[in-house]
């Protein structure tokens, strides 16, 4: 089985890319082989990751633009078992050079069909927006996970975002599954963070993870070294509650697997 899922929510400050870095890292601990894919300009995660993107030769905007190998920009991280696909500055210009391309919408479909059999999971980081990138991803992915930060306003724009993925699901993908809600940014002490949870709890049922990834200052750290939490701090909490996510996303996707 391969999975491809984009994590997305047009709200920026929400936990797509930390998501993005530490659920990869703890699906290969699991060792489950996983690719990132950074569609994000910003190129939070190929930083994340240890690498510089200034120096990246080629990025998932060459692939894009360019048509090149996406082989030739697949770069392995310092976790075994986890490669990214970086991204550039360059992508900030992408969605207006792809306005005039033939069916925009699913380049990013293109471009991972190349390789997407080599991996068990493919995690897209989206940019916070809902433009062509985004658009592109959601097109590609089996599943889409929603970040959701445990702060005020934290619903705001999500209807938006459904939205969004009812449209794609009409037509461009309607293979498109929400994979879950992750509450993130959670600290138990505070009683806003508490009332938000159980909103979105009361909200969304089923479809929100039992994992709630909490505030934690490791979690926070571990980019600027290059790194994702489980090797910064494995002893961390976010590290745990990472592998505890990983765990439960292996385990629910493992059911849908097993024959009735």
């Amino acid at each position: 089985m391969s999975k491809t899922i984009a994590i997305a929510n047009q709200k920026g400050g929400v936990g797509k890319t930390t998501t993005s870095i530490n659920l990869g890292a703890s699906l290969a601990v699991l060792e489950k082989k996983t690719l990132i894919i950074d569609a994000d300009p910003q190129a939070n995660a190929t930083s994340g990751l240890g690498l510089d993107p200034r120096q990246v030769e080629n990025s998932i905007y060459e692939c894009v633009i360019n048509n090149i190998d996406p082989h030739e920009a697949i770069t392995k991280t310092n976790v075994e078992g986890l490669d990214i696909l970086p991204s550039h500055i360059d992508l900030v210009g992408a969605e207006i050079e792809m306005l005039n391309f033939e069916n925009r919408e699913r380049i990013f479909k293109n471009v991972i069909n190349i390789f997407k059999n080599d991996y068990d999971y493919i995690l897209i980081d989206c940019s916070p927006s809902l433009g062509l990138l985004t658009l592109n991803a959601l097109t590609a992915a089996d599943s889409v996970m929603i970040p959701v930060q445990c702060e005020y306003f934290a619903l705001e724009g999500l209807g938006k975002l459904l939205n969004t993925i009812k449209m794609i699901q009409n037509g461009l993908n309607p293979e498109l599954q929400i994979e879950g809600f992750l509450l993130t940014m959670y600290d138990p002490r505070l009683k806003l963070s508490n009332l938000v949870a159980e909103e979105v709890q009361k909200h969304f049922q089923s479809l929100v993870f039992d994992t709630i990834i909490q505030r934690n200052i490791r979690l926070t750290e571990a980019p600027s070294h290059g790194e994702p939490v489980i090797v910064y701090d494995a002893k961390s909490r976010g590290a745990i509650n990472y592998l505890n996510l990983a765990e439960e996303l292996v385990r629910n996707n493992e059911k849908i697997e097993e024959p009735v």
